[in-house]
């Protein structure tokens, strides 16, 4: 299916090909894109990426393109990608396969494109993966949104990390800072993961974390976890507009010259 304003393409690895969205000009970015699928709201950020100068290559994992986002939609991808072989969401120790797939198109784009490296943001189930991406040289200013894996169920899963100790001793000595963005009373992306990235990364690891508890200046409902897409409110003086600024200027600082 058509995406309208970007070119649709294709990428194999491995034997593995999948539809790949690109739009924009110059250096690359990898967005992947959350649960349910490329609904409205993550097209309209992977615009708002390319339309901030840079190439966007969105590679469609699950879902229906184009979609609007509903209750049942969410459930039923949601329940697809957990008993995927692709994915593995419950793994506290362990990336998911398709991260291999991820990396090669990282690769890829950085060999099309060149510069200094690309970007990559994954986003709630896929949140996890840029920092799978970064035991690849490619990646050069990974994003992690909302990380959802592995689930938080018990207390070791919440302060997982979705990654072997061996990836994680490769980023560990890559001199490559690390952007997170979560909603402080996300249960799917608990303050644990995002204290784990701290002891790990140290100063490298730079976290926004947006007030949602009850009563907070900005109406944040205590529900609220994607914040870069269905959560987003484009507005001055908002922590959500702001982070989204953050973020386009992380991958500007990391990846123009």
């Amino acid at each position: 299916m058509g995406l309208d304003g970007f070119e649709e393409t294709s990428f194999a690895h491995d034997g593995e090909t999948r539809t790949v969205y690109r739009r924009g000009k110059g250096p690359g970015v990898v967005v992947i894109h959350e649960i349910p699928g490329i609904y409205p709201a993550v097209v309209s950020f992977a615009t708002r990426v390319a339309d901030a100068g840079f190439t966007v290559a969105m590679p469609h994992l699950f879902g229906v393109v184009g979609r609007p986002l509903s209750g049942g939609y969410l459930a039923g991808s949601m329940l697809g990608a957990c008993i995927s072989r692709e994915f593995r969401v419950l793994a506290a120790r362990e990336s998911s396969p398709i991260t291999d797939w991820l990396r090669a198109l990282c690769r890829d784009l950085h060999a099309s494109i060149g510069g200094k490296g690309v970007g990559a943001i994954g986003m709630c189930l896929t949140g996890n993966f840029a920092l799978a991406l970064m035991v690849d040289e490619a990646v050069m200013a990974p994003v992690l949104s909302q990380p959802s894996l592995p689930f938080p169920i018990g207390a070791t899963r919440r302060a997982a990390l979705h990654l072997s100790d061996e990836d994680l001793a490769v980023i560990k000595r890559r001199d490559v800072p690390v952007l997170g963005m979560r909603f402080t009373r996300d249960p799917a992306c608990p303050a644990e993961r995002f204290a784990r990235l701290r002891e790990e990364l140290g100063d490298r690891f730079e976290a926004i974390e947006i007030d949602s508890s009850p009563g907070n200046p900005h109406g944040i409902p205590t529900s609220a976890h994607s914040v870069v897409t269905k959560d987003l409110v484009d507005a001055e003086g908002h922590p959500t507009r702001a982070a989204l600024e953050r973020v386009l200027a992380f991958f500007h600082e990391r990846l123009d010259g």
